[in-house]
């Protein structure tokens, strides 16, 4: 018999049960009409790019799965100081993206390489890496608005911008004028992307210190933009942030929980040496504090590395990864476990940075 789709083939953590359907759009009408015909069945919709910040159930989900599989990307001279606007459709790859405009002198996104997933994604997010996030570079974000059933434009002012958050996915957390909050997709639908960038062949100011060491110059200095972009990629590497199908220490959604946003009283509490950004602190620093070294690991208990599923990354203890055969119940109680030692020990929790559906933490 046929296996039918299931998630655990979506997704880069490649856990999650059977699916309802799935609709793969090539073209924009096909992809914001699967969309409609399933609101207006009252069927739930999960939009996948590619599946690098989700976890979904072990159940499945019975709704409709919609992958948007356009891949055009558009470049037009903005007018002014020798800029480029792009446009990118949801569903292209968002390091093509990244790596084009290395190759080509798009001054801004550099230190965004090697983040998996599609462009689509990145507003939903405002992903960031290495000091530079996408919201800086971010001119307008085409969507689909559900609740309206019509095309809206947002510009970025108008987007809410902020850590690891937007416009976008407020409207799954909280609810909107109509009282309805919209998960485990948002309300608006991601079309395409533009992105407004300077032509150069030196980045931005690099401003990780991190990045800048490997680089061999000082923060606030800027480098080469292909440097940048190898540099990025090596350090991702070094941590399992870039996928390999051979790598099972890369099956994962990257960084499973986001930096805790912090309050004076919170930052006062912690322990002399941990890091103190203006408003957060690092979860991976609180994770390794408090005794959660990488490779470890839930089955009955700590276990030695390779006795359990699923475990935290040898390289990085932000991974939560599938070591081979994980299911999402493996994951979960791993991503529970952790955030209740880490609570226990410092009074901060960490919230989870992937979408989750179907499941709780």
């Amino acid at each position: 018999m046929t296996r039918g789709p299931v998630l655990a083939d979506l997704t880069t953590l490649r856990v999650g049960g059977p699916v309802g359907s799935l609709t793969e759009a090539a073209t924009e009408d096909e992809f914001i009409e699967a969309v409609r015909t399933a609101d207006d069945a009252g069927t739930p919709v999960l939009v996948l790019g590619g599946g690098s910040n989700v976890v979904c159930a072990d159940e499945g989900f019975g709704g409709a799965v919609v992958r948007d599989v356009r891949t055009e990307v558009s470049v037009q001279d903005d007018g002014t100081c020798g800029g480029v606007i792009v446009t990118a459709s949801a569903g292209t790859p968002w390091d093509e993206v990244v790596a084009r405009a290395a190759d080509e002198g798009w001054v801004g996104i550099e230190a965004l390489s090697g983040i998996p997933g599609s462009t689509g994604a990145t507003p939903i997010q405002n992903v960031g890496a290495y000091g530079q996030e996408v919201a800086d570079v971010i001119a307008s974000v085409r969507t689909w608005d559900r609740a309206e059933a019509r095309v809206r434009r947002f510009a970025r002012a108008d987007c809410q911008f902020a850590y690891r958050s937007s416009l976008f996915k407020v409207s799954t957390q909280v609810p909107g004028p109509d009282g309805r909050v919209w998960r485990p997709t948002p309300r608006f639908v991601v079309l395409d992307v533009s992105f407004q960038m300077r032509r150069g062949t030196l980045s931005a100011p690099v401003e990780y210190g991190q990045l800048a060491d490997s680089l061999g110059i000082e923060i606030g200095e800027r480098a080469p933009l292909g440097d940048v972009r190898d540099a990025v990629l090596a350090l991702r590497r070094s941590k399992g942030m870039v996928l390999d199908a051979a790598d099972h220490d890369t099956w994962s959604v990257g960084s499973f929980f986001t930096n805790p946003i912090l309050t004076a009283g919170d930052a006062a509490r912690l322990p002399q040496g941990a890091p103190r950004y203006p408003v957060k602190t690092s979860a991976a620093w609180l994770i390794e504090h408090a005794g959660f070294a990488r490779g470890f690991a839930l089955a009955e208990g700590l276990c030695e590395l390779g006795d359990a599923p699923a475990g935290l990354s040898t390289k990085h203890a932000l991974a939560l990864t599938n070591r081979d055969g994980a299911t999402t119940a493996d994951i979960v109680a791993l991503a529970r476990h952790i955030r209740d030692g880490v609570r226990e020990v410092f009074g901060v929790t960490l919230e989870p940075e992937p979408v989750l559906v179907g499941v709780e933490l």
